[in-house]
């Protein structure tokens, strides 16, 4: 394999197994109140989440900014926790056309929150590399096999919920609070295994 494939395959794999339990479960989060129908918003949000982790991996995979990886481990799944809570405050509310796809709240949520997990990203692939090193074709191949995880994981998200939403007639809410409430019970755990390991 070439080294853009290599690093491509790594980078799909690393969101794509149990160990990225942190991301999935930040994604699940991140889904959780939309549904099929809602696939432009969703795609706004994930666009909105990308442009903030690309920017972070590639900044701190090229050495422009350095930070504390455990804090950064610390912090993800504060992600997590506190996007769970926004779900469930409003869980009550319904998305209608009416509000805006782009200019929302929840994309700037999800930038903010992507620039963290970049740079949680950027720890691993920095391991990958070695500290001296301060590649370009390596990082960018990475990043779109993180992508195309994340779409990945994305869509299945999206498939289940219209399975259980449709044929199954569970109820929009009841999808919303279990799938948050379960984000939010993971990223609980996962903060107090960062903070007494």
């Amino acid at each position: 394999m070439s080294v853009f494939q290599t690093y491509l395959q790594l980078g799909f794999l690393h969101i794509c197994t149990p160990r990225a339990a942190d991301h999935l479960t930040f994604l699940l989060a991140l889904c959780a109140p939309y549904v099929l129908n809602d696939w432009r918003r969703v795609l706004a949000l994930v666009t909105s989440f990308t442009v903030g982790h690309s920017l972070t991996l590639a900044l701190a995979t090229l050495g422009v900014v350095a930070f504390k990886p455990a804090v950064i481990e610390a912090l993800i799944p504060i992600t997590i926790m506190t996007t769970a809570l926004v779900n469930l405050r409003g869980a009550g509310r319904l998305i209608t056309r009416r509000m805006p796809i782009f200019a929302a709240a929840p994309n700037a949520l999800a930038l903010g929150f992507g620039l963290i997990h970049g740079l949680g990203f950027s720890s691993y692939l920095k391991s990958l590399l070695g500290a001296n090193s301060r590649p370009v074709e390596e990082l960018f191949a990475f990043n779109i096999g993180v992508e195309l995880g994340q779409v990945l994981i994305v869509s299945a998200i999206l498939l289940l919920g219209a399975l259980l939403l449709g044929s199954l007639r569970v109820a929009r809410r009841d999808w919303l609070l279990t799938t948050s409430g379960a984000a939010l019970g993971i990223a609980t755990v996962l903060l107090l295994q960062q903070l007494w390991p």
